[in-house]
Parts: structure tokens; C-alpha cells; sequence
């Protein structure tokens, strides 16, 4: 009786992780490096960029033409917009680093390389302290926090997009 106990025990254990497992969503990458700059890094940094000259507190404008982006342009708006850029920016480093991804060019992301883990390093911490300052809703803070957002993402760009398309993800 008691080894159908334990038995039971070891069998619902390997039946509850199995299905765990079975749950997690996949790891692999979907996008090439510059598809995921394009889709997640470029239009969140320049939301962060926008504050040099608009400011967040502002009435958003009216929707346009009625299409999904202009429907929904007006629903996160303000320094919460700001704020989830920034998030963005630092959360998105997991995705440049993820093992597997790969440059346009079809090579590996540099992920061997300590000046490119550096560089994701930097984005971490640059979109960290732009939420932060996000957060005060001090809008001069937040445009001054932009030359250092330019500054992480042109040291990688220096390194990794300075070459004709065939090297970039070369280590310089």
C-alpha cells in the first residue's frame, strides 16, 4: 500500500513537470537582429527621442483616418507611453542576446563577444534609468536622458552596423 503511494506521488511529479514543460512558450527566435531593432528598439527609442520636443502632458492629437493605428494611437498616451518605451528599451536586451538570433546578414549575433554583451548590458541599464526618470515626469530630465539612450545605442551601432551588410555582426 504504501509503495502505491509513492508510486502515485512519483507518477503525478512526472506527469505536473511534463506538462509544465509542455506549456512554456518556445525559445527560439522568430525575427533576425535588425527585424527585432526595427520592430521594438527603433520605435520605442524614438518615442523616447519625442520628448526633446513634445511634451508627454500634451492633448494627444485626434485620430486621423480611422485605421488600427490611428484608432488605438490615442489609448497609451502621456508620460505612460514614456514610461513603456523605456521598459521596452531594457527588457528588449533579453531579446538581442537570446541564443540563436541572428544578424540580416544571416551570422550569428556576437553573443561570444564582450564588447556586444557590454553593449546589451548598456541598453539594460539606459532603459532602467529612462523609466526612472520617466516616472518623475520631469521633462527636461527625460530629454537630457535621451543623449544617453543616442549614446548606448551608438556605441553598438559604431561597432556592429559601421560595415558593409556582408560583416556586420563582426566583432571589430
Amino acid at each position: 500500500m504504501r509503495f502505491s503511494g509513492v508510486l502515485l506521488l512519483v507518477l503525478v511529479t512526472i506527469s505536473f513537470a511534463t506538462t509544465t514543460q509542455a506549456q512554456a512558450p518556445a525559445r527560439e527566435p522568430v525575427g533576425d537582429l535588425a527585424q527585432v531593432m526595427r520592430a521594438i528598439l527603433f520605435p520605442n527609442s524614438n518615442i523616447l527621442f519625442d520628448t526633446q520636443s513634445n511634451d508627454p502632458d500634451a492633448p494627444p492629437e485626434a485620430a486621423g483616418d480611422g485605421g488600427a493605428s490611428s484608432r488605438f494611437a490615442s489609448i497609451y498616451t502621456g508620460w505612460p507611453l514614456v514610461e513603456t518605451a523605456a521598459i521596452a528599451l531594457a527588457e528588449s536586451a533579453q531579446l538581442i542576446a537570446m541564443e540563436g538570433r541572428l544578424c540580416q546578414n544571416g551570422k550569428p549575433v556576437p553573443l561570444g563577444d564582450e564588447a556586444f554583451m557590454q553593449y546589451t548590458r548598456d541598453l539594460v541599464d539606459v532603459g532602467r534609468r529612462a523609466y526612472a526618470v520617466a516616472q518623475t515626469k520631469d521633462l527636461e530630465a527625460m530629454s537630457e536622458m535621451t543623449n544617453e539612450v543616442a549614446g548606448a545605442c551608438e556605441n553598438c551601432h559604431t561597432a556592429y552596423r559601421r560595415y558593409p551588410e556582408e560583416n556586420r555582426c563582426t566583432a571589430p
